[in-house]
């Protein structure tokens, strides 16, 4: 049998493509070589959040009596944390496999090698079996990058991400490598739960890709809290859970590294003449390859690695695919990206900082979140803050930038501004529900 579409991997945007194809009546086949979720669902976001949910319920009872609450032999039991998450990732997956469970869609478990490629045909070889189609899709995502750091192999001190989230026990102590995304939410996630934690970024600010006046407020609040954060700190090797740093040595059990992550090119060499730019997979605004019926989405693009931009991709590249009228298009500058520390920052569009390199004139408009009523009453003790920038000439929305509980929760409506050009006086018709926090994104036009 010949497929129309063959699929490598089955994480955000493997698994929608394959929903989106087999359900317009396309016979899909998706390749799978560990778990259908990929790491946003196994090895990465869920299990993440859902262990930093369990931390923030217990940092909520050993910090209730500031909302008249006391709260006594407050504990947790972190292998119980494991285990809930476990149950969650176990059912999502669950939900993913019954999504794909039509007469359209193939699953196979196991390790997929591109053997040869033509216009017209693709061949995939899976164990012992090859199979056709007309078009390949690569979303065979990312993995962890590991730094050439002296004594940083086979060592039993040093922990990924996924060895991390797999430990059914807490650190004594621990030294993270890298204030990035990873690094922080890790940090949050065991200075809650009263492990010492010292983080050494490279940078000179943790979260370099952020706000950095939102970020401010996080790294003065974390330093507060009793968390080390060392920035501009390169390390220079490792010695078990020693780590000589800018000529000091610090010391812990785990030594977590969260440097980054790269393109997986595994089982692609037979594409010798795929077109890549800084190890990710170059692909056109509909997911397209330089090869005529290759496409990939996700993190191996190396564009920017979040589930939801691979599963937004996945969507893209189907209707193309199927050509679909009006074709779709990508927003890339309309992404927003969640950091799930406590408290949350969430974004979207250009930061202050890419305005000034792109020559942009902008307002900036700042207002502490506490001008919300619904964030006084549930946040006592915090300030936040939620900043916007509007172009000067046009008065569109460019970019918010939110630190404050939820503001994951309603940056979407955010993104909607900046996806669709809105102006301060457009935005300023929507109407908010109060009390709620999102009111924050009215109060500041």
């Amino acid at each position: 049998m010949k497929y129309f579409l063959a699929i490598i991997g089955g994480g955000p945007a493997g698994y929608t493509a394959a929903e989106k194809a087999s359900k317009a009546g396309k016979d899909v086949i998706l390749f799978e070589q560990t778990a259908l979720g990929g790491t946003c669902l196994n090895v990465g976001c869920i299990p993440t959040k859902s262990l930093l949910y369990g931390a923030k319920q217990y940092y909520n009872a050993t910090h209730a009596q500031k909302y008249g609450v006391t709260a006594e032999h407050v504990a947790f039991d972190y292998a119980a944390m494991q285990k809930r998450k476990t149950i969650v990732v176990r059912k999502l997956v669950a939900g993913i496999k019954q999504r794909l469970n039509n007469e359209h869609c193939t699953l196979v478990s196991g390790a997929a090698k591109v053997l040869s490629r033509t216009d017209e045909t693709v061949a995939i070889q899976c164990g012992a079996e090859t199979y056709e189609a007309e078009n390949l899709l690569i979303c065979t995502g990312s993995t962890n990058f590991v730094p050439p750091i002296p004594g940083i192999q086979d060592n039993a001190a040093v922990w990924d991400s996924t060895d991390a989230l797999a430990a059914t026990e807490l650190p004594a102590s621990i030294i993270i490598v890298g204030g990035g995304v990873i690094g922080m939410e890790f940090a949050t996630l065991y200075h809650e739960l009263g492990v010492p934690v010292t983080v050494i970024e490279a940078m000179p600010t943790i979260l370099p890709n952020l706000d950095q006046e939102v970020v401010s407020i996080l790294l003065e609040k974390y330093r507060k809290a009793g968390i080390t954060i060392l920035t501009s700190t390169k390390v220079e090797s490792l010695d078990g859970g020693k780590v000589s740093a800018n000529g000091e040595v610090y010391e812990a059990e785990k030594v977590l590294v969260s440097v980054g992550r790269r393109a997986n090119l595994q089982g692609l060499e037979a594409l010798n003449d795929l077109e890549l730019y800084r190890g990710g997979i170059v692909i056109d605004e509909f997911c397209k390859t330089n090869l005529p019926n290759v496409y990939a989405c996700g993190d191996v693009t190396g564009k920017i690695m979040l589930a939801h931009v691979a599963s937004r991709q996945a969507e893209v590249c189907i209707g193309r695919m199927l050509k679909q009228i009006p074709l779709q298009r990508i927003a890339y500058n309309a992404v927003p990206s969640v950091v799930y520390t406590n408290p949350e920052i969430a974004s979207v569009g250009i930061t202050e900082q890419q305005a000034r390199d792109l020559n942009i004139e902008t307002e900036v408009r700042t207002l502490p979140m506490t001008f919300s009523g619904r964030f006084m009453a549930e946040n006592d003790g915090e300030t936040g803050l939620c900043k916007m920038l509007v172009d000067r000439k046009n008065q569109s929305v460019l970019g918010v930038h939110m630190i404050g509980n939820p503001c994951s929760e309603f940056v979407a409506a955010a993104s909607f501004a900046v996806r669709n050009g809105y102006t301060v006086a457009e935005m300023e018709q929507v109407i908010f529900p109060h009390p709620t926090v999102s009111e924050i994104l009215h109060e500041i036009l």
